[in-house]
């Protein structure tokens, strides 16, 4: 049971901002508007890498002398 290859289907990319179809100069968008709306996102604090604070951020146990 062997699978044509022609028998498969592409999923084209989605812009993330408006769903249209993404285009190759500003992938993974459809435009430099989506581009610079997500751009945007970031600057004003909408995306945000959550943090968690650690005590021992160099990885060290124990304290320096």
């Amino acid at each position: 049971m062997s699978k044509d290859p022609g028998d498969r289907k592409i999923k084209i990319a989605t812009c993330p901002i408006c769903g249209k179809p993404a285009v190759k100069e500003f992938r993974p968008f459809c435009s430099k508007r989506c581009a610079d709306v997500d751009l945007n996102r970031w600057f004003s604090g909408t995306y945000a890498i959550p943090v968690t604070e650690d005590s021992d951020e160099d990885g060290e146990e124990g304290e320096r002398s």
